[in-house]
């Protein structure tokens, strides 16, 4: 990196002895807040081991303070769903992630999908959907006391234009690769199925990709590991960034392309399966499934900076400025799968993966209900 960074910190916790590792469990609750983007943690101690889900209890936390609930009401509930390894304080202790519920236990929280995602998961499930998902993702460093900028960029201005930086190496085309490494290393110690990483196309952007994940398992892994790169964010003194466009001008904006298929793609015929099947049915629900596609994604799709356009539906072999692209390997196999390009960074894992289950399994059964719920999440509070 080429600035120097203020913020980084000892990235080492106290040694804990081995009497104390093995006497106490301490449990990192992790929740979506009130925006739908943003994760809130924290930590309970457990005085047993900790081997299964059902070994955790429900918690509770204040939902008038992440914006799910009013004050004379604030009570919201942390229901246990996916526990990993804590790569921070290493074992026994763990990074566990939670659905929210509001006091009855049975009334899901604003933007909790996950309840949602998992029933049509669970009706799909022997179609064996299969996901792979690519987040992209700005690092972005403090230039003052308001002002963030791209790390690596001159204060409120701007580098070559883009391209040397995608997959690069040099200090003068990287910036970033011990975060991105560090992110990297601590997934895979967590047990996250973490498949790569690469520099992007403009400087400080980079992405990491999940998969390949069946089912509800995308959307925990990749709650999972924007957690842990938000907490080393933290230690480098880097704001991570999910806008689909966060940098106006010439600039590729942030997705989420989502890779996908099902036991029938990836068999003998799969290739026009898809094409002459599944792109009609995606065509046709294009409009909708894209309010799901994340917040402020007509700025990034714009049809330029390998994209397609937020009002159109295409889709072509190999190609990157299309909605969805037919990998080469896919039609040369005749089977395998496809990539949905349409996603932004901010995307929900859960709703993007279960709109894709649910359109193409499910006869779009359950499509209106998730727009439901997702509109419903993006009301104001009432008092």
């Amino acid at each position: 990196m080429t600035e120097t960074i203020e913020n980084l910190r000892d990235f080492n916790y106290y040694p804990f002895s081995s009497n104390v590792n093995s006497k106490y469990v301490l449990a990192e609750y992790i929740w979506i807040d009130g925006t739908g983007e943003k994760l809130r943690s924290k930590t309970k101690v457990y005085l047993n081991p900790i081997k299964n889900l059902e070994d955790l209890e429900w918690w509770t936390y204040d939902g008038s303070s992440t914006d799910q609930a009013v004050t004379r009401f604030s009570e919201i509930y942390l229901k246990p769903v996916c526990m990993v390894k804590d790569p921070f304080r290493g074992d026994p202790h763990l990074l566990v992630l939670c659905e929210t519920y509001l006091p009855d236990k049975k009334t899901p929280a604003r933007y909790n999908f996950r309840w949602l995602s998992n029933l049509i998961m669970e009706k799909a499930k022997g179609h064996k959907p299969w996901f792979g998902i690519e987040q992209e993702y700005f690092l972005l460093k403090r230039t003052g006391t308001t002002h963030l900028w791209p790390l690596g960029w001159p204060n409120g201005g701007f580098p070559y234009p883009q391209g040397r930086y995608y997959c690069s190496i040099g200090e003068r085309n990287n910036f970033g690769r011990a975060l991105a490494e560090a992110h990297l290393r601590a997934c895979l110690n967590a047990g996250l199925k973490i498949a790569g990483l690469n520099a992007e196309v403009a400087p400080s952007q980079w992405e990491f990709q999940i998969g390949i994940a069946e089912g509800i398992e995308i959307g925990d892994h990749m709650w999972l590991a924007r957690y842990i790169l938000e907490r080393i964010g933290e230690e480098f003194g880097i704001d991570i960034n999910y806008d689909p466009k966060p940098i106006q001008g010439d600039w590729n904006g942030s997705g989420a392309h989502c890779n996908y298929s099902t036991q029938t793609t990836r068999s003998e015929g799969g290739y026009k399966y898809i094409v002459e099947n599944l792109m009609p049915i995606l065509q046709k629900q294009h409009k909708d499934m894209i309010r799901l596609y994340g917040i402020n994604n007509q700025l990034r799709l714009t049809g330029k900076h390998e994209t397609g356009r937020y009002d159109q539906f295409s889709w072509g072999d190999g190609s990157r400025g299309c909605s969805i692209r037919v990998p080469i390997i896919t039609k040369e196999l005749g089977q395998g799968y496809f990539e949905d390009r349409r996603p932004a960074a901010n995307i929900d894992p859960y709703l993007v993966s279960a709109a894709l289950v649910d359109v193409t399994c499910l006869d779009s059964e359950h499509l209106p209900q998730l727009l439901q719920v997702f509109e419903q999440s993006q009301k104001p509070l009432q008092a």
